[in-house]
């Protein structure tokens, strides 16, 4: 009888443990036609350490967001299909609030932090923070075939996935999609 016991309490715990283990997670799969062709992970690779920089010159990391999710776009005020989503990604910063998440634009513009500046001025872009990819040493070590480019990281810094190309970032499918994708509830 005892022994009975135990084996229920102990397959009790490892259900938990699995369930639990599931949500910290998520589920990066059937994403919807809003957020375009996302990728999930293949291998989950850990976001690199290159630095990219904010307005004021300042070196940054992925590391200065621990425990955040993070929403990684890599994009260029030349590159209309950038252009098209950033204000929808300023959009998406208010609407994961609550996840904790952060969303990081970080611009290739060779031109730097003022170009980027000038850009978010002309179109009410008040939500997202200049980030300048310097020498695009970030869209390298993430190997982006292409702008613009968007990676979705987990709260341990670890890739769940990437959008190659444009997404509807405030949909509300694509935010029920992430919110999954990040381990919350839909």
């Amino acid at each position: 009888m005892m022994r009975a016991v135990l084996t229920l309490v102990f397959t009790v715990i490892v259900t938990i443990l699995a369930v639990d283990a599931s949500a910290a997670t998520g589920d990066c799969s059937a994403a919807p036609a809003t957020i375009g062709r996302f990728q999930p992970a293949a291998q989950s690779q850990a976001a690199p350490t290159v630095p990219f920089y904010d307005a004021a010159g300042k070196a940054r990391t992925f590391a200065d967001y621990p425990g955040q999710p993070l929403i990684v776009n890599l994009w260029a005020t030349w590159c209309p299909p950038c252009v098209q989503e950033m204000p929808a990604l300023d959009r998406l910063v208010e609407l994961l609030r609550a996840e904790r998440a952060a969303v990081l634009a970080l611009s290739s513009d060779r031109e730097g932090a003022p170009v980027v500046q000038r850009f978010f001025e002309a179109h009410a872009i008040r939500r997202l923070e200049i980030l300048v990819d310097r020498k695009t040493a970030v869209t390298r070590a993430l190997a982006a075939p292409g702008l613009p480019t968007t990676i979705v990281f987990d709260r341990n810094g670890r890739e769940l996935g990437r959008v190659v190309g444009v997404a509807e970032w405030d949909a509300p499918e694509t935010l029920a999609f992430l919110k999954r994708c990040l381990g919350g509830q839909p």
